[in-house]
């Protein structure tokens, strides 16, 4: 394939949002990709007419990078409800944020999730992360999540019937041992912006990347078994280049770079997709299990978007932590929700995603460096945070760096 400006190996969020920036500054970069489309682990499949996202996922309408890079309109993002639907001593209950959503100020108040007490500290809480900019939220001092909650007034009740189902349906981490930082920064999302997803499911997001850029720039089926400072081995076939960039999963970088990529860990999730004549709810919301138990949460995605769904039919995704979690004990604990009906529920697919998101540990750099001692370049969300803000962030900074390198080179 000869030489060129650039070559980014990843067609994930953080890759093509480098190529992007690449492609704004001037240079033509070449994207290689393993799978055969683009987007990593945001990608939406059809299957029996069913809009399937790869696992459970939303955007946050508050990600600053992504509020700064994606035509939110063109997306047609469709809104889940503010707060949530928690599931506690054998009934639904309504919690919600009391400054974005007066009118369930009453319900929320009676759901036994904690006291009033708690409720007041979610404001007090909610006032120290919107006292600062996002970014300076990784600059705190830092704890576990657990920790953080419990020094700003939360009752162990409250964390385990509500604050933990909510950050493990967002982290993936059930023993909220993960960063403070990171739980700061996701609660300022949660409580300054929505919910959403693309009206036609959270591919459109790299589809809408990726049609910023030329055609012939993104190669799908690509494997690349090599990386150099200045070239790439991809099938077998040499392609050199001024920079490389490795936007690939932690895992897979630290494979392809030799180690100078450390790959940390990661979490994993489960999620159901099932189809019923009847939904569940019929409120477009999260439901969360405040009771403990392998499932976390549930939504209803043809309440949010009908595109969801190509028959009428209800499409809904239950998820869990546990990527091992077997079907009997998911349909177990719906049967205990919704009672008998669940048994007619159609199992559309099941994915099993052992590397969800990378593990956000106390004491990880939240800021990493794009450039690696070989002179290679990285990016991904393992660089940043694990967010789809986080991916966003760390391909432009890949980007401005190869042209920082490449204009002093000149």
């Amino acid at each position: 394939m000869g030489s060129h400006d650039v070559v980014v190996v990843g067609a994930g969020l953080a890759g093509l949002a480098a190529a992007r920036r690449l492609r704004e500054k001037g240079y033509e970069p070449i994207v290689f990709e393993r799978s055969d489309t683009p987007g990593g682990r945001v990608h939406t499949d059809m299957v029996d007419g069913f809009r399937l996202d790869r696992g459970f996922q939303t955007l946050f309408t508050a990600y600053p990078e992504a509020a700064r890079v994606l035509d939110f309109e063109a997306l047609d993002l469709c809104r889940f409800d503010r707060g949530a639907v928690v599931r506690v001593a054998g009934k639904f209950h309504r919690v919600a944020d009391p400054m974005r959503c007066p009118g369930d100020v009453f319900d929320s108040a009676k759901a036994p999730v904690g006291s009033i007490r708690d409720k007041l500290a979610v404001l007090r809480f909610r006032h120290r992360v919107h006292s600062v900019d996002p970014d300076e939220l990784f600059a705190r001092p830092e704890s576990t999540a657990h920790e953080r909650l419990l020094e700003n007034g939360f009752s162990p009740r409250m964390i385990e019937r509500f604050l933990g189902p909510l950050f493990t349906g967002l982290t993936l981490d059930p023993s909220l041992t993960f960063s403070s930082r990171h739980l700061d920064f996701m609660f300022s999302m949660l409580s300054s912006g929505d919910a959403v997803v693309p009206a036609m499911g959270m591919g459109e997001i790299p589809k809408q990347i990726e049609r910023d850029l030329p055609p012939g720039t993104v190669h799908c089926s690509a494997n690349v078994e090599k990386v150099a400072r200045d070239h790439v081995v991809v099938d077998s076939s040499r392609v050199d280049a001024t920079a490389v960039i490795v936007a690939t999963d932690a895992a897979t970088a630290e494979r392809l770079t030799d180690g100078q990529v450390e790959y940390r860990g990661s979490m994993g999730m489960a999620t159901w997709w099932l189809a019923a004549t009847e939904a569940p709810a019929h409120r477009p919301m999260i439901v969360l299990n405040g009771e403990g138990g392998v499932l976390n949460s549930l939504a209803v995605m043809s309440q949010v978007s009908e595109q969801y769904s190509g028959d009428g039919r209800a499409l809904i995704a239950v998820s869990t932590p546990f990527v091992h979690a077997t079907e009997h004990e998911i349909r177990s604990a719906l049967t205990g929700w919704y009672g008998p009906s669940v048994c007619e529920w159609e199992t559309i697919r099941v994915d099993r995603i052992e590397q969800a998101l990378p593990s956000q540990p106390v004491g990880l750099n939240p800021d990493q460096s794009v450039r690696l001692p070989s002179g290679m370049f990285v990016a991904g969300d393992h660089r940043q945070n694990a967010s789809i803000n986080g991916a966003l962030v760390s391909g432009r900074r890949a980007a401005e760096a190869v042209a920082a390198r490449l204009c002093r080179d000149c």
